[in-house]
Formats: C-alpha cells, structure tokens, sequence
C-alpha cells in the first residue's frame, strides 16, 4: 500500500470561490504493481479544517505496458487490495483506493472511498481500466460444438 502524499503529483487546484478555504485538489498516482495505469483523484481538501470532506472522484486509464506478470503480482481476491491511502481528518477518516480484478471481463476496478460514514452514505467512486489490447489480455478460450 502507498500512501497518496507520498507517491502522488498535485496536478491542479480549483478555488471554490473566495470566501471558503476548500479547494478541489487533483492528484495523480501510478499503480505500483500495475505501473501501466495512471489514476487521477479530485477530493475537497480544507485547508483551515480540522476535517476534509468525504467526497471524491476517480478516473483511471492505460497509460502504459500492462503486462501477465503485473497482473500475476496483484490480489485476485474479491476484496482486492489497498493501492493507495491519505488522511482526511484527525478523526480517523481517511480516503483508500482499492485495485479489484474481475477476472470474467480481465478488468482492473478501482474504487475510492471514504472510511467514515459521512451523512448517511459512505462516499464513493468507481473507475475501470479493461485489459483488453494489452499483453495481459487472454483470448477466451471458445468450445467448438458439433
């Protein structure tokens, strides 16, 4: 696992306006085993807060070779495993992005989502990098029938 202020690039800042100290900040992050996949993140960061807000969103694409033995390193389980973390409070909220592989469609999910439940809802978000047209992509194997 990789925390997000350590292996990420702040890309970008958008203002809210003047009279707020939130900002939407851009991150982003390469995947340390799949490394041929590049996710960007925008949150609301407070910058005079003692607590950011849960919202997030998350678009992850092929940027580079994906190769059999990236995809042979990575957690095949249904909960797939944590890529990336970053503290979002000083009460124990932070904000993960999980790596999940659906083998059936040989597709990466990503999802970020906040650990605290925050109105309700635990915020989340949802990108998929499909390996098709990659090394890593397997035909399917087809039975002929007679």
């Amino acid at each position: 696992m990789v925390t997000i202020s350590g292996c990420s690039d702040d890309v970008g800042k958008v203002s809210l306006g003047l009279f707020t100290t939130k900002d939407i900040k851009l991150n982003m992050m390469n995947d340390p085993i799949v490394t041929g996949v590049t996710c960007h993140v925008a949150s609301i960061e407070a910058d005079l807060s003692l607590a950011d807000p849960s919202d997030s969103s998350i678009s992850c694409r092929q940027t580079g070779e994906i190769t059999p033995q990236m995809i042979a390193e990575i957690d095949k389980s249904r909960s797939g495993d944590v890529v990336f973390k970053k503290s979002k409070s000083i009460f124990f909220k932070s904000m993960k992005i999980r790596r999940i592989y659906d083998a059936d469609n040989q597709t990466l999910m990503y999802v970020s989502y906040s650990t605290k439940e925050t109105s309700g809802s635990y915020k989340h978000s949802l990108s998929t990098v499909p390996l098709w047209g990659t090394a890593a992509y397997k035909m399917p194997v087809t039975t002929e029938v007679n």
